[in-house]
């Protein structure tokens, strides 16, 4: 694997699992996998999760690449691409070594010991090129900068964004007052809804469905599109936007307001919530689902979906059907509804009632895919623990018809191989705040009660 300017990528296991084809993104340079990440991937191909189907496709791609390939062609790297260009990138397998340099710091014994042996003796071997250990094992990167080893790196294709404090709110407060920033606006009447025509340059890079706030607390709006330099706002009002209501339940916030704003609106089909635990979410979205499936008739059903632990990702040892298996964890869901049902003369019965009225199922995310869901109200709940690949195969279940509201608090990932910046939540935030068919509210501010704020603010 000539060439000098070429860096030497050598990827751990997690890598692999966490990407499948993250081989191939590393461009034209050299991608490196030591014989003890093919003996890990063996050992997790046959287990009962999934990162066994991971482990399993990463396999099959090394086979492609390697298939025609003579042992000593694999040894000193194949191209990663078939047209061989200069520019395609290279990749071996790497047999590990038990190397003198690095003796002294780790023994044979661990896994990650011989992948760090190995990056040590590359690092050696290849004075004049950069040699880079890829992996997210922080305790592996601090090991492997402590023997000695120059260049160690997270894997960060998968990161939109390199700060969750960078991440949209969608939303953006103005400084003063909206309308003394305004120097030239048309505006227009469409029914009961005004909407202004000002220059982009005015506020930049706004996004559909975005909300426009000012400190005067008088003004608020709804980017409605962007074409040729021209800004199209919907003026929502602050006191209309906090008179609005679902199913009985008013905002308590201008976060809730815009929040139930989106959730009413049948033009949206997507619906992101963030926010602190405490802030309303799930409260907001099973209000306007029962506002829309029973009071207005637009959808069939609501379907309620999370995904279950992980130390307790089968729930087969639950008595009872597939609902009946759900239910411990999708109890936040069941208290929302008493919540809004606590004052009726008959709480039960109200709440069987409302549960038949307004079909609503609970539903595994193990069992998702292969579906079609058509006309119905979809919640996906504690949604921060799911990869970008898991919530992109519940998105893409969801039929004509159907509206999705995905919520959960990036403070709370129980996952070991997620963290804010790679959450699956934060990816589609990214992802689909260019749609126009998307919003997203970050919930602001703890409402749940005073003990719940404060412990927000101060634990």
């Amino acid at each position: 694997m000539g060439n000098e300017d070429r860096k030497f990528f050598i990827l751990d296991t997690n890598i692999l699992l966490h990407d499948p084809l993250a081989i191939y993104a590393f461009k034209e340079h050299n991608v490196v996998i030591p014989m003890t990440v093919l003996e890990e991937l063996d050992r997790i191909k046959d287990r009962q999760k999934e990162v066994s189907r991971d482990a399993r496709i990463v396999i099959r791609s090394l086979e492609d690449i390697f298939k025609d390939a003579s042992p000593e062609a694999i040894s000193q790297g194949v191209p990663l691409y078939t047209d061989n260009t200069e520019k395609s990138g290279r990749i071996a397998i790497f047999t590990d070594h038990h190397q003198p340099i690095s003796q002294e710091f780790f023994t044979e014994d661990e896994p990650d010991n011989r992948i760090i042996n190995s990056a040590l003796y590359l690092q050696q071997v290849k004075e004049r090129t950069q040699v880079i250990l890829v992996t997210k094992d922080i305790n592996m990167r601090l090991k492997a900068k402590g023997a000695g080893l120059h260049y160690v790196e997270d894997y960060r294709k998968d990161q939109l964004i390199d700060d969750i404090q960078l991440l949209s709110k969608g939303f953006r407060c103005l400084n003063g007052s909206f309308w003394d920033q305004v120097e030239d606006c048309e505006s227009d009447t469409q029914g009961r809804d005004t909407f202004h025509h000002l220059d982009a340059n005015l506020i930049e890079g706004t996004y559909c469905n975005e909300y426009i706030l000012d400190e005067t607390k008088q003004f608020a709006a709804k980017v409605i599109s962007e074409q040729a330099g021209v800004l199209r706002l919907q003026d929502l009002g602050r006191d209309k936007l906090m008179s609005c209501s679902a199913w009985g339940v008013q905002p308590k916030n201008i976060y809730q307001a815009m929040a139930i704003d989106a959730l009413l609106d049948p033009d949206i089909e997507l619906v992101i919530l963030t926010g602190p635990a405490g802030c309303g979410k799930t409260l907001l979205a099973m209000a306007t689902a029962l506002e829309l499936v029973i009071e207005q008739g637009i959808y069939d059903k609501v379907i309620v979906t999370r995904n279950t632990p992980e130390i307790a990702e089968s729930i087969g040892f639950l008595p009872g059907t597939e609902e009946d298996k759900m239910m411990p964890w999708l109890a936040a869901i069941t208290d929302t509804l008493e919540v809004l049902h606590k004052n009726d003369e008959c709480p039960n019965g109200s709440l069987d009632y409302i549960m038949e009225k307004a079909n609503i199922q609970f539903k595994s995310v193990n069992f998702m895919r292969g579906r079609s869901i058509q006309n119905s109200f979809v919640l996906l709940d504690e949604c921060q623990n799911l990869t970008a690949s898991q919530l992109k195969t519940i998105i893409t279940r969801c039929g004509e018809g159907t509206k999705i509201v995905c919520s959960g608090n990036l403070a709370q990932i129980d996952s070991n191989y997620l963290t804010p910046v790679t959450s699956g939540l934060t990816y589609i935030v990214e992802r689909f705040k260019a749609f126009e068919g998307s919003a997203n509210v970050y919930l602001n501010g703890v409402v749940r009660s005073r003990l719940a704020s404060f412990a927000e603010e101060n634990l």
